[in-house]
């Protein structure tokens, strides 16, 4: 089992072996399946695209976000092609992340993807997508399942303060009682 430490170490490694023109061992591109790194051609724009990824307890989420064009936003398989590409960098995370570690990184999807698509004009639009992955075999991490809620949290520290005001009366308040 790996610390929570261990765990975000290696993967903050694999993600900063991983910019764009990063290059591997053998002097070759790596490749993650990113839009970016197929040839294009001279009177192409430049494709725009990316990924992280944040930590939080013991679930990870997979962060892409890329350029798209109406036509790729009005294909009916967009948002499995954007499922795909989160997966395809999942998988690239978990390899980078054996060949740095030297451990596996296991981890299940935690719910659904999220997705968004944005645009600026007519022709300039974007995606952004997010899936969430439980990390499994970290020790020392209250599971994301067991940690207390925001609202259980305010609650109780609420209740905390107006507790304080439920002392000893004071002997110098010699006013009568109300009620």
């Amino acid at each position: 089992m790996a610390t929570v430490e261990e765990v975000a170490r290696g993967i903050s490694q694999v993600l900063a072996n991983s910019y764009d023109g990063a290059l591997d061992e053998d002097g070759n591109p790596i490749e993650i399946g990113l839009k970016r790194e197929k040839d294009i051609s001279i009177n192409d724009p430049r494709v725009m695209d990316g990924f992280g990824v944040t930590l939080s307890s013991d679930v990870m989420t997979v962060k892409y976000q890329g350029d798209v064009s109406m036509k790729e936003m009005k294909d009916k398989n967009f948002e499995s092609d954007t499922e795909q590409m989160l997966a395809d960098i999942l998988s690239y995370i978990k390899k980078q992340y054996r060949k740095v570690t030297g451990n596996t990184l296991s981890c299940s999807p935690a719910g659904e993807m999220s997705m968004s698509v944005q645009s600026t004009s007519r022709v300039r639009n974007w995606v952004q997508a997010s899936r969430k992955y439980k990390i499994s075999g970290i020790d020392g991490v209250v599971s994301s399942e067991d940690a207390p809620t925001g609202e259980e949290l305010l609650s109780k520290n609420i209740k905390d303060f107006l507790a304080l005001g439920k002392g000893p009366k004071p002997k110098n308040v010699t006013r009568k009682q109300e009620g």
